[in-house]
């Protein structure tokens, strides 16, 4: 977020080429303000020293530590067959645990002068495993003793700021770096109104990033950080407050449904009542839907709550409304799942212009890129003229080609798997911009949503229809009791003698080609003592219809596998014709089998917690009680067991998103979900600073309803546009 042209100078001008080239290629920095707003990640404090007993394994970390011992030693190698070779092993401790350096060949003698027992210094490197413990090989060091241009009042005291760093730019030269900018950062502009940041006692923004980046006190760093999150919590929602603005400018068809049209006729044949969930829900759309600006509404629901439902009766809506909706999935397989089982609860009210159609019927029409030539043009024109009310489909519907009559509703199915750049291409094929309601089963928590949708108002689902039965669910620890995993296959067979179904879902498919470099490369200790490769489902297939499930019908599903070939196992699975699926993640998201009541995931911990949940979610669909097995061989005390008996635990998709958020960080939830915003959050925990995002985001609508061109407030503008230049950036890169 650079903020005027005085933080634009390039980093090549002031620091050089050499340095500058790293800072861009490896941590993308590229001018002076980048660098100040590259934020160390923690302080060590001179005199107390970093705990070595929490080291991560194969991650580039900074320690500052004391030398206990140093030891050199001589052997024979290829290269000094005499006895010749020489290897400096020094031990660092913290008073608590220990670390071994070691260093090499000529690489041994400057570290053999300076590293001295009794030694303060940092010491930079790769954590890894050497006759089972822990070792960095080579690390850059820097010693703390304070002689030559380092002063001892420089360190004495002070708190040392730890840098995100790369093994080719350690921490403290990324200080050094720092040093040589920071006088720059009196000429920051500051984003924040200034009745903003004096009415909650913010500091100003050059002396945060000052106290960022040389405080004197622990209490220096909590102020700073605190102005720093609300920099980044307010632009980020002044942006989505505008695109709010800007999309409640946009004129729109209100489309409201007729007493006596197709709607009504569909909830006279429901075969249940809606839960009270889906009817408020139903009722907030179609308020929407009757308003002369286009309706922008996320729809959450758990796992299975009916979201398919209110989204049919809000496309039915806008169909007796003279319209025509669209439905976009993102996989082939979901797509014609979707459009399977809207056929079918249309019954006769989806053979508009058939024999048999009813009276207020319409077409319902499917639009894939794997589709016949034909098949497709008849959908075009079905499309084109109006007579298809409703259309499901993947990208393909996207397309330049693809004409509507009167595009009213875009629902969009699994937001997380489309950006925004798509969600506005299908949009732009309105006469007017249609109203869009995008659907996630991937429960969002509410800050999320807020950083993430903030340009979309949020409807939640959290009751399960009626008839909808709960899932137990297990850990099966493959590893420490073997007994668990045999009897996990028993209870598949069970099921299958109840007239049930199951699943199987495995992370990988299996016949992927080796890498040829892989295999010319020799494997190195750490790679051998890597796991094995995850589990797949060509080999686990082959292996339950030989072993443990032989005699049932086992059949595989994946994502390379031909949409019609793909297609014809779902149709046989879900008449029943085959009594176990083993697949990939493909039926993670809408595959609707009521008869399948149990599933296993087999090396579960390769799965993340809401991508575990979806899984889940496919069982337990019919009126039998659902099982989910977890199969791993992760040990007891891992994180990823934790991560498992936490999915084991709860069926609350919140609660679970929440887990999963605190542990991956929100980066992958941003980066995903939605280019605008800002992948790269780097003081504002989303989770952590729920509170300043719910008032950065009543602050922000605030300021752009009073000013929506931000005309008065040219500091925030620059941030502004800093972020929407990356956000630029990203589409591109997304091509």
């Amino acid at each position: 977020m650079d903020l005027v042209p005085a933080l634009d100078e390039p980093l090549k001008k002031v620091l050089g080429p050499a340095t500058a080239k790293v800072m861009a290629e490896h941590l993308g920095l590229h001018t002076v303000g980048d660098l100040l707003h590259h934020y160390p990640r923690r302080y060590e404090e001179r005199g107390q020293l970093t705990h070595l007993a929490d080291l991560p394994m194969d991650e580039h970390v900074t320690v500052v530590a004391r030398v206990a011992d140093a030891r050199l030693h001589t052997f024979a190698s290829a290269r000094a067959p005499r006895g010749k070779g020489q290897r400096l092993e020094v031990t660092i401790t913290d008073g608590s645990g220990r670390l071994q350096l070691v260093f090499f060949g000529n690489g041994v003698h400057k570290p053999l002068k300076e590293l001295l027992p009794g030694t303060p210094a940092m010491f930079a490197g790769k954590v890894s495993l050497f006759n089972r413990r822990l070792q960095l090989a080579h690390p850059a060091y820097e010693l703390l003793r304070g002689d030559g241009e380092e002063t001892v009042e420089t360190w004495a005291g002070a708190l040392i700021p730890i840098y995100p760093a790369t093994a080719k730019l350690e921490s403290w030269k990324i200080g050094k770096a720092v040093q040589t900018v920071l006088p720059s950062a009196q000429e920051a502009v500051d984003p924040l109104p200034p009745a903003l940041r004096e009415g909650r006692g913010l500091l100003p923004l050059p002396e945060a990033l000052l106290k960022i980046h040389r405080p004197h006190t622990k209490a220096d760093i909590a102020a700073a950080r605190d102005r720093l999150k609300w920099d980044e919590a307010f632009v980020l929602q002044v942006a989505l407050a505008r695109r709010r603005h800007a999309d409640a400018q946009l004129p729109a068809v209100p489309r409201r449904p007729r007493p006596d049209g197709l709607l009504a006729a569909f909830d006279d044949r429901l075969p249940f009542t809606l839960t009270e969930g889906q009817r408020n829900v139903s009722r907030e759309i179609f308020d929407d839907l009757a308003t002369e600006h286009p309706m922008h509404r996320l729809l959450q629901g758990e796992v299975g709550s009916g979201k398919t439902m209110v989204a049919l009766r809000a496309m039915l809506a806008v169909v007796d409304a003279g319209g025509q909706a669209a439905m976009l999935a993102p996989t082939e397989v979901l797509a014609q799942q979707h459009h399977r089982s809207i056929v079918e609860m249309m019954g006769e009210l989806a053979q508009g212009g058939m024999l048999g159609g009813a009276e207020h019927a319409t077409k319902v029409v499917l639009l894939t890129g794997s589709m016949s030539a034909a098949a497709r043009r008849q959908a075009l024109l079905d499309l084109v003229t109006g007579e298809a009310g409703i259309v499901i489909g993947t990208h393909a519907l996207i397309e330049d080609k693809v004409q509507f009559h009167d595009l009213g509703l875009v629902v969009v199915d699994e937001q997380h798997r489309f950006g925004v750049e798509q969600r506005d291409a299908l949009r732009g094929k309105g006469k007017q911009p249609p109203h869009l309601l995008v659907m996630t089963a991937t429960p969002i928590p509410r800050t999320v949503a807020m950083t993430v949708f903030g340009d979309l108002e949020t409807s939640v689902l959290d009751q399960l229809p009626a008839g909808r039965s709960p899932i137990a669910s297990h850990v099966v620890p493959a590893a420490d009791k073997p007994r668990f995993l045999a009897r996990a296959w028993e209870r598949v067979r069970e099921e299958v003698a109840n007239g049930h179904q199951a699943y199987v879902v495995c992370p990988r498919i299996g016949d992927e080609e080796s890498d040829p470099r892989s295999a010319t490369k020799k494997p190195s200790p750490e790679d051998e003592a890597e796991k094995r490769p995850p589990l797949a489902v060509l080999d686990v297939a082959d292996e339950l219809a030989k072993g443990p499930l032989r005699g049932l019908r086992v059949e595989v599903l994946h994502g390379r596998m031909h949409p019609d070939d793909k297609d014809a196992v779902m149709r046989r699975f879900a008449a029943g014709e085959t009594d176990v699926l083993v697949a990939t993640t493909v039926i993670e998201v809408g595959v609707n089998v009521p008869n399948a009541t149990v599933m296993v995931i087999m090396d579960a911990d390769r799965f993340g917690v809401s991508q575990l949940h979806q899984l889940r979610g496919r069982v337990g669909r019919g009126s039998a009680p659902g099982l989910c097995l977890l199969v791993t061989e992760m040990p007891e005390a891992s994180p990823a067991r934790q991560r498992l008996n936490a999915v084991a635990a709860t069926l609350d998709g919140f609660e679970l998103s929440r887990i999963d958020l605190e542990q991956r960080r929100e980066g992958d939830v941003l980066g995903q979900a939605q280019s605008g915003a800002r992948t790269s959050l780097k003081v504002l925990a989303v989770i952590e600073d729920e509170e300043i995002i719910a008032e950065a985001r009543e602050e922000a609508a605030k300021v752009v309803a009073a000013d929506p061109e931000l005309a008065s407030l040219p500091g925030l503008r620059t941030a502004l546009d800093a972020l929407l230049d990356e956000e630029r950036e990203q589409y591109l890169e997304k091509g």
